[in-house]
């Protein structure tokens, strides 16, 4: 059930959000809110793959 859970909010994260990966954006350069949804992006991730 949580794993099911986490690959649809995976597949809702990649429609809605944007992808900085795409926009090559510098971490370094990034805003707090930019760093906020990499941060979410990556706890999502994480635990769609456990």
């Amino acid at each position: 059930m949580k794993k099911q859970f986490f690959k649809m909010l995976s597949r809702l994260n990649k429609k809605i959000l944007p992808s900085y990966t795409k926009q090559e954006l510098d971490l370094r350069k990034a805003s707090k809110v930019q760093m906020a949804i990499i941060g979410w992006k990556l706890w999502v991730t994480k635990n769609t793959l456990d």
